[in-house]
């Protein structure tokens, strides 16, 4: 299996069996797929060409021509840039060069599955809200925390649910002048897709943040943002998925403050002052 094309694995877990088995046909012999038609793919691989579509849309792409291209760029990066959880070598050297470069491919690979149409989207919806919810639990919480600490600073109203009960507590209060966004990199955070479906149920848009495919918290919004990052399921907490989770939404508070430039950026000289005041003040 090629280690190389991640934005596949990681939609396998919401494939149909016959999509899965075409996937795994691809992920077996990506340097063939690229020069193959969806006839003789599909014949290769014994599913029907409908299935070849099915199975491209699902990954976010047009067609499967779109889908080749997507392979033949994942092919093209160097064949060292792979994912290690705990590097072999224990020296501070290699724990340097480990982390960076597991950040590094994650923002990259992430630029395959994030949509401009679905970030242009969710900056609309959040440039619009009357007040943005942020839910997620864990790793998820301190990249919500971003998000509302980067809001207040341009004067947006932010709440941010750390538990089950406040994020239900803050859903049961929204309206459909109000935006949610659900931070989850499964996609199957309980508690944040309880919250999601309380703050829907009260007229709120949802903005889902997850990893690439299907899953419960995406199933449930309305603009779908996704990353991507092939950290193993045995790892003492999420790294490299929080630092691609972390720089969407640097995206997305660059396109909420654009969209009213000047004010915002008032705003932002605003509360730097302010903070500058304090630390000469306190002594910081």
């Amino acid at each position: 299996m090629n280690q190389e094309i991640i934005f596949i694995q990681e939609g396998m877990h919401s494939f149909k069996p016959s999509e899965k088995k075409a996937a795994e046909y691809i992920l077996r012999h990506p340097q063939e797929v690229v020069n193959l038609s969806v006839q003789k793919l599909a014949e290769k691989a014994k599913v029907s060409e409908a299935t070849i579509i099915r199975m491209s849309r699902s990954l976010k792409c047009k067609g499967f021509q779109e889908l080749k291209l997507k392979i033949a760029y994942e092919l093209a990066k160097p064949q060292n840039n792979l994912y290690e959880d705990i590097p072999k070598d224990d020296s501070a050297k290699s724990f340097i060069q480990t982390i960076s470069q597991n950040n590094i491919q994650s923002i990259q690979n992430t630029l395959m599955v994030l949509s401009e149409e679905e970030v242009e989207q969710a900056v609309n919806l959040l440039s619009q809200a009357r007040k943005v919810a942020v839910f997620g639990i864990g790793a998820s919480a301190i990249v919500g925390m971003d998000l509302k600490q980067k809001l207040t600073r341009i004067g947006r109203w932010c709440e941010e649910g750390f538990d089950g009960d406040t994020q239900i507590t803050i859903a049961a209060n929204l309206t459909k002048q109000d935006v949610a966004i659900g931070i989850s990199y499964s996609g199957q955070t309980k508690d944040v897709i309880e919250a999601l479906r309380v703050a829907k149920e009260s007229g709120a848009q949802i903005i889902s943040l997850t990893k690439s495919g299907d899953n419960h918290v995406s199933d449930l919004a309305d603009v779908k943002l996704h990353t991507t990052s092939l950290e193993r399921d045995v790892r003492s907490g999420a790294t490299s998925s929080r630092i691609a989770q972390l720089n969407v939404i640097d995206i997305l508070f660059l396109g909420v403050t654009r969209s009213n430039q000047s004010k915002n950026i008032e705003a932002l000289e605003r509360t730097r002052k302010a903070v500058n005041i304090l630390k000469k003040t306190t002594g910081r």
